[in-house]
Order: structure tokens, then sequence, then C-alpha cells
């Protein structure tokens, strides 16, 4: 956890913090602009993926910079041959009247079935167990004189068969029947169950609701759209639609250009939120921590001497539901400079990077780089400068192939790497989604609020999607340690002798294929099917060859239909 500033240290601080937020405020206010758009799309959908390929080479333009709901992801498409969907209705916002507009979702529905192990990512209230697991959402928007709402729940089903557990680090009466059964198998400090229960799950969630008022591009809100923090494509290191939405309060200012005395000054963009945090049905007996709070503060630069440019910073607080916890939203203005472990009050994480996007070459390149503990002083950093260091960078290119039938192939690599940096082998046990003030973790309903690989891991994803009129194809292949911290903090403080070591990793390989078609004008199909091999799925390799290994795969099936 990055340290800093005791909350209660003394009113002259306090009043700082206030002028900070007022600060933040009027700098909102002056710098709004008139903000138009015509599509607003749900994170990783159909849609927007679609809208994302034509980004690269310049056939539409994104309405944000960094920080992303539904409401955030507004698009529109340019003329030109580049449109290779073109006439395939993916949703459309009509008008009412010259002030009043409206759209409608879905419905949308998507299944899958593992046959081995839970698999699966970025997909909000559903988790995907082993099994059966199906979720479904719809709903609609209408905006009228500023103001915006959206109804667009989710209601999902897993079938939750059993599969053999890693032994669960929770022990005792309060984790009876709970965490000490289907609890996390690593630092003890986090709610993410590796199965929930024994029975079939149920889940409901208003998903991508919301109310929201916005003048120009000033822009505030309350509801449970799912937020996506950052350039990352898979794992996005502090958020993600990965876990369920939580209710939550923002404000900010979407992408705006600047100017000063007719000189062009790049665009900004700036979001404050305070959200609703909700622990498992299976972590503890403790009805009193059931629930967390979670602020944060993104910001982000494109400048206008890089064309396509994007710098920006993220930060977010964790902190137990209480009154004294809601100056951590002060707190995001402030910078610790003083170090020292006596100031872990609450839980913080911090990351920053840069995205390129270069339509004339039909490239995107990205990276991000996240941190959760300070060092202790300016010396220290000198020393070691990657303390609690995690990263996850991609490159994006798009390629228009030359034959007469009109396809465009799509090539995506990222990188993630959330392992703890090797000077905690000198301190004490650690990981990035972790710290001893929240005993949930950087969770929410027991599932990842960040990249969707979890804690501790690494992931490499690299993937081939092929458009074509009304369609696409994508061949993958995706290789994960899903928690190396596991096996790394059981060697801290011990000997050579110890009987853990580098045979115990967990390894997870898929190689997968899916596609999609606008089979009618309203409904697009899709579907795919992958093989996946788990490397000693219980962390327990007796050698290096052969190891333990489960073999499994998944299938998928999707429908939408737009209106």
């Amino acid at each position: 956890m990055i340290r800093f500033m005791n909350y209660a240290r003394s009113m002259r601080r306090l009043t700082l913090d206030k002028t900070a937020i007022l600060a933040f405020a009027i700098g909102l206010f002056a710098l709004a602009r008139p903000c138009a758009g015509f599509a607003q799309e749900a994170l990783l959908s159909t849609a927007e993926n679609y809208y994302e390929f034509l980004a690269l080479s310049g056939n539409t333009e994104r309405s944000y910079l960094n920080y992303r709901t539904l409401s955030d992801s507004v698009w529109t498409v340019k003329d030109g041959d580049g449109n290779l969907w073109n006439g395939v209705n993916l949703g459309t916002t009509r008008s009412l009247s010259d002030a009043v507009r409206f759209r409608v979702y879905g419905p949308d529905f998507f299944s899958s079935y593992n046959s081995a192990e839970p698999y699966g990512q970025n997909d909000g209230a559903l988790w995907q167990g082993k099994g059966v697991n199906a979720s479904i959402t719809a709903g609609a928007r209408l905006e009228a004189y500023g103001f915006e709402l959206t109804l667009k729940p989710q209601i999902a089903f897993s079938q939750n068969r059993s599969f053999t557990l890693v032994n669960p680090s929770y022990s005792g009466d309060l984790y009876a029947g709970k965490a000490d059964t289907y609890g996390y198998f690593g630092v003890p400090s986090i709610d993410a169950p590796q199965r929930f229960g024994d029975d079939p799950l149920y889940t409901f969630s208003w998903g991508d609701s919301e109310i929201r008022y916005s003048w120009k591009t000033l822009t505030v809100g309350f509801g449970t759209q799912a937020i996506w923090l950052g350039p990352a494509k898979i794992n996005p290191i502090l958020h993600s639609n990965n876990a369920a939405p939580y209710p939550k309060f923002d404000i900010g200012l979407r992408k705006q250009e600047i100017a000063l005395a007719g000189h062009d000054l790049g665009d900004v963009e700036a979001r404050l939120w305070c959200g609703y945090l909700t622990e498992s049905d299976y972590f503890d007996t403790d009805d009193s921590n059931d629930h967390n709070m979670i602020s944060g503060l993104s910001f982000a630069y494109a400048p206008p001497v890089l064309d396509g440019l994007t710098l920006f910073v993220n930060r977010v607080y964790l902190a137990k539901w209480e009154k004294d916890s809601f100056g951590t939203i002060s707190h995001l203005f402030i910078i610790n400079t003083a170090g020292g472990g006596a100031q872990d009050v609450w839980d913080q994480r911090g990351s920053f990077g840069f995205d390129y996007l270069l339509p004339l070459a039909a490239i995107e390149v990205y990276g991000e780089a996240g941190i959760n503990d300070y060092e202790q002083n300016i010396h220290a950093y000198l020393r070691y400068p990657f303390h609690s260091m995690v990263y996850t960078a991609g490159i994006v290119k798009s390629v228009r192939l030359p034959t007469s039938y009109p396809l465009s192939l799509e090539i995506l690599f990222e990188w993630s790497n959330l392992e703890l940096s090797q000077d905690f082998q000198f301190q004490w046990a650690s990981t990035f989604y972790a710290h001893h003030q929240i005993t949930q973790g950087y969770t929410n309903e027991g599932q990842w609020l960040g990249a969707g690989n979890g804690t501790g891991g690494n992931s490499q994803y690299l993937g081939f999607k092929l458009y074509y009129p009304r369609g696409y194809t994508n061949l993958f292949i995706h290789r994960q340690n899903p928690d190396n911290d596991h096996i790394y903090v059981s060697s801290i403080h011990t000997d050579a002798n110890t009987s853990v070591n580098i045979k115990d990793v967990k390894g997870v390989v898929s190689f997968g294929v899916n596609s999609g078609y606008q089979v009618w004008k309203n409904t697009f199909l899709s579907a795919g099917a992958t093989w996946i091999i788990i490397e000693n799925p219980v962390y327990e390799g007796k050698q290096f060859e052969p190891t333990d290994r489960l073999c499994g795969y998944r299938l998928e099936t999707a429908f939408s239909w737009q209106y």
C-alpha cells in the first residue's frame, strides 16, 4: 500500500484538502465545452471492439482518453471504405425531438461451458465456473436536456460444478464454512473464493445502469456502470469490468480540448469517483465488515505536439465503510513525501502510463505501470525504483489485406506482470491486490476489480482477428500464471531447503477461436471454442517433467439483438 499523510494530521492539512477539491471543481467548470455524441456502447461489447478497430485506421475517433464507462464510450463512424460493417446494425441512438433521444440495448445473451476449471474474465457480475454459465442483459437509455438515464441490468447463472481446490489460506471460526473451505490460497487478505459454495449460483446486478447530468463536457452521475481505466485491452491494472459493478458517485470532465490565446494546448480528461464495495458470501461470518469504500481519481492529457499520444495517471484508495474513510477523497489530491509505514491507514494504489495511437500507420502502442507501496525515501528510489511495481504493455496493429474481397486483420499482443517485486523477498509476504488494512483485498463480491488475471501472476496474449463484411474471426493463444506470489512468499525468510520451489508454479495455456456474424438485419451471433492445458492445477509439481496436468475445453455462444 502506498503510504501517505495521516487523515487527522492537522487542521492546516484538512484545509489544504478542501482547497484541492475546490480547485478541482472550479477547473472542471472553467474547461467545460459542449459535448455531442451518437452511440454509447457497453465495455468490450462486439460494437465497442469494432469501433476500437476502426479507430486504428482513423475511421472513427475515441471520445475518451483514459476513463470510460458505457456513457463515455461514444462513437461516430466517418465516411470511407474502411467501415467493413457498413449497414450492420450495432445499435443506434434515435431522436424523439431536438432535445430528446433514446437507445435500446439488447437483449444480449452469453453462455459458456468450462469442462475442467473456472475460466473467463471481464464479464461483470458473471462468474464463469466449471460447467454451464450464462448471462443476459437488456435495457434502454434516455437522454433529455442534459440528463441521461440508463437502465441495463444483468442476470447471471453458473452451474458451479466441483473441482479440486488449492488448500485455502484461512482457518478458524471467523471463516468456518466459508473462506476456510472455498477461500483464496495466497496472501490471506483477499476475498476471492476459488468456488462460490457447492450450489448453482444465481446473480442479479444493475449492470450498466445510472442517472447522469452533463453540462457541456462537465458530467456528474450516480449508478453502477463499470469503469475501465487505461489503454489495456485485457488486463488493466487498476480497474476493469471483471467484477460485479458497484454503486458509485462520480464527477469529472470528459475529453476536452483546451486552448489559450488561440493556441492549441491539447486535450484533458479528469474524473473523481467514490463507490460502495461488498464482500462475497464466502469470506467470513463478521457482518460488520461486509462493505468497503473505493475512491478514485484519474487524469489524462493528450499533448498537441505528438498527435495520438495520451499520458495518464490513476489513483485509488480502499478503506473501511465508515465516516472517517471519506477523507480518502481529499487525499487523492495529496502526494506523500514523508514515507514511513506508520502512516498506513488506508490501502492505496496508483498507475501511470501512455497510449500512442497512430492512424496513419494503423498502429497503437501502450503501457501502464502500477505501484501499491512507497519506498522509504528518495535514496531508496535511487537504489531500487521498482519497489511494488507491476506493468501491462501491448501493441495493436491493423492491416488491410490485398484481396479483392474486403478483409482487414487486427493483431493484438499484450503482456501483463502483476508479480511482487524481488525486494519483497527480504521483507514480508505481499501481493499487488492485497494489504492488511482491507481484509477483502482489491475485490468486489469476490472478483478482482483490476486485472482479471488476478494478483501475483502474469499473462501473455496474442490474437489475430480477421474482420470482413458483417463478421469477424479471431484466433488466439493465451498463456497465464494465475498467482506466482503464492509460491514466492513461501520462500521469504526461509532457507534454501524449503519444500516449495519453481516446480510448484501453476501455468495455463489456451488455444482458441471465436467468430461472429450478422445473420439477420438486427441479429448478431457468435461462437467459440478453446483448448486449455493446466500445468500443476493445485500448485504441487513434484518434478519438472512430467507434471500434474489437467486438460479441458471451453465452449461459448452469444446472441445480440439490436433495435
